[in-house]
């Protein structure tokens, strides 16, 4: 097993490490899929399905997006 890390800005943003975007075929705009179970999460290229899911579910968040709920959830 390889492992590969990158470290956290301020934003909470981490560069993909080369070796990671090489094994992924990742390129500058793709998009990446976080798979999460228990402790473990999973770094993959994401599918079409991927990006049309969370497209879905822009519309049932939007209700989130008031000026008193960034500032409520700001620091989570």
């Amino acid at each position: 097993m390889q492992t590969a890390i990158s470290k956290l800005t301020k934003k909470y943003q981490a560069t993909v490490p080369k070796v990671v975007r090489k094994k992924l075929e990742l390129n500058a705009g793709d998009v990446i899929a976080f798979e999460i179970e228990d402790e473990t999460i999973r770094l993959r290229k994401a599918r079409p399905i991927d990006i049309e899911f969370s497209a879905a579910l822009v519309f049932t968040l939007s209700e989130w997006e008031s000026i008193n709920d960034e500032e409520a959830y700001n620091d989570l």
